[in-house]
């Protein structure tokens, strides 16, 4: 279920690649899917009727949306705007994005998941324990890292961050990177205490699906509010390092060059004008029956 959102997130963030991927976007979710829960003949008929809902709601409603901000963003960028605080409205702004594709989708995807078999079920959370298992053997070998190395990769991992937007980053701003990285907090292993509580919460839900409108409730209030299952360690640590990023980002800003401005406006008009594309694409396609 969470990567049925991430590939629906993935819709306007890749650049060049987002109309191929929104335009196979069904293709894309079942092959994701796959890795979960096989569906029969019926559930996946339901299923290809609830797609298709949702593809059009999301192209008719929300990519007008994603182009308003991203050109919002575009416009601040040019009258050099950007600071902490737009910054952080624009974050927000994203999170409502992802609120909204939850709500949409959930209660929907909570009636579909009430129709799973009993082998169905077995079947999704054997994955997802393998899922975990590989987390957990990857959350061992960071932490089997010394602080330094830990460190470093951090650094590297906001360098490449940072570039992939901008382009090369300056010898200035290395050191503002490398200065701000000691104070982000580790969250990792909270990340996935997260995932763990969810899922058995998750699979104490499914044990009861037979009352199907309670069931259906439930599961739509946990795929909704993902912060009831998060520790107050882990929303603090998120939090903090929220404010970190948004210090470290406003401090980058401020020095950001002409070619690395002209680098950002290029990657941010490329997305605007996929976006734009879709739109004329959705308005083109003849009314369906």
């Amino acid at each position: 279920m969470k990567k049925l959102w991430l590939v629906l997130g993935f819709l306007v963030l890749t650049g060049c690649s987002s109309k191929l991927a929104y335009n196979n976007l069904d293709w894309l979710i079942y092959w994701y899917m796959d890795d979960y829960v096989e569906l029969n003949d019926s559930q996946e008929a339901i299923f290809d009727i609830k797609l298709e809902g949702w593809i059009d709601w999301h192209r008719e409603e929300q990519l007008a949306l994603y182009l308003a901000q991203l050109e919002q963003i575009t416009e601040d960028i040019k009258q050099d705007k950007l600071n902490k605080a737009v910054i952080a409205n624009h974050l927000n702004q994203a999170n409502e994005h992802v609120m909204t594709l939850r709500s949409k989708i959930a209660p929907e995807l909570a009636e579909l998941a009430s129709r799973l078999s009993d082998d169905q079920v077995i079947y999704l959370f054997a994955a997802i324990q393998k899922e975990n298992k590989e987390e957990q053997e990857e959350l061992d070998e960071y932490d089997s890292m010394s602080d330094s190395e830990r460190l470093e990769k951090l650094i590297e991992n906001f360098e490449e961050g940072f570039e992939d937007s901008v382009g090369d980053l300056t010898d200035e701003q290395k050191t503002m990177i490398a200065n701000a990285a000691p104070h982000f907090a580790r969250t990792r292993g909270n990340w996935l205490e997260y995932r763990i509580t969810m899922q058995n919460e998750a699979r104490r839900l499914f044990a009861s699906r037979q009352n199907t409108e309670a069931f259906q409730q439930k599961l739509t209030h946990l795929l909704t509010h993902p912060d009831d299952y998060r520790t107050e360690e882990y929303l603090a640590r998120r939090q903090a390092n929220r404010e970190a990023y948004l210090s470290l980002a406003d401090a980058l800003v401020k020095t950001m060059t002409a070619k690395q401005k002209s680098h950002l406006l290029k990657k941010l008009n490329n997305i605007i004008d996929d976006i734009k594309d879709l739109s004329l694409i959705h308005i083109s396609e003849p009314t369906r029956p």
